[in-house]
């Protein structure tokens, strides 16, 4: 068995939510759902990891003045202090502390704060960035290219269709999952204690992913159920926990910052 490093602690950052119409996110359901909108800090020997970056600060103090009527749409719950920011100086660091960036996709309740670091080296699936400027009509609404176009200057790599050793020891994987969007990303994380697989869109419920049925407005649905298969056979080669990112039920079940996993 090949011995890989670890990382040294995760923290899922504390989150808002948005309340959707259950339909939204899989067939068959209805009624309301309220979904977190969390990030994800990895700290790594090597550096400081962000998964995902959430809203855009300024709209943790006033969400319509960013987002105008889909903040109301969504039933939009978010608090000041969930600020990337203020929570990243809850926990000791400062923005400047970050080093890597992985954006999991380009839809806004991702994309919000990463013009927070502009020293940090960021990565992107191939396909994606082209695609949040130039996205087929369905789903459309889901992005807000201002959050793209602040960090066209900084320093963007590519996942090419592989997957790839952030830093070449095991311990932290980008897994190319696309479907949801071209160039969709999830994240495999070696800890001392566990291993965690970060699904960022690539499922959305826990019941989606089980039952391998992909998101009603997904951009390719025969890769999106592909890479649902994918985790679900890199989860049992690994041994890992799948960690679905907007699912209500793994956001209960998990702990968040402060805690955090070693």
């Amino acid at each position: 068995m090949p011995v890989h490093a670890t990382c040294k602690r995760l923290w899922a950052l504390d989150s808002p939510s948005f309340t959707l119409d259950a339909s939204t996110l899989m067939y068959g359901l209805s009624g309301e759902l309220t979904v977190p909108l969390p990030a994800y800090l990895i700290e790594h020997p090597k550096g400081l990891v962000l998964f995902d970056t959430g809203l855009v600060p300024e709209a943790h103090d006033d969400p319509e003045a960013v987002y105008g009527e889909l903040a109301t749409m969504t039933k939009l719950a978010v608090k000041p202090e969930q600020r990337l920011d203020r929570q990243l100086a809850a926990l000791g660091y400062k923005t400047s502390d970050v080093t890597h960036v992985i954006a999991s996709h380009s839809h806004l309740d991702h994309t919000g704060g990463l013009s927070l670091f502009p020293q940090a080296k960021f990565y992107a699936g191939e396909g994606e960035l082209p695609f949040a400027f130039w996205p087929t009509s369905v789903g459309a609404g889901f992005f807000r290219t201002a959050d793209i176009e602040a960090t066209r200057h900084f320093d963007w790599n590519y996942i090419p269709g592989v997957d790839v050793d952030l830093f070449g020891d095991g311990s932290l994987t980008v897994l190319f999952t696309p479907g949801h969007t071209p160039g969709e990303l999830s994240l495999l994380v070696r800890l001392p204690s566990r291993t965690f697989i970060l699904t960022g869109d690539t499922a959305h419920l826990r019941a989606a992913f089980e039952q391998e049925v992909h998101f009603p407005i997904d951009s390719d649905t025969e890769d999106a159920v592909r890479s649902l298969r994918r985790l679900k056979l890199l989860r049992d080669a690994a041994d890992a926990t799948v960690w679905i990112t907007h699912d209500p039920d793994d956001w209960a079940a998990f702990g968040h910052a402060p805690h955090c996993y070693e």
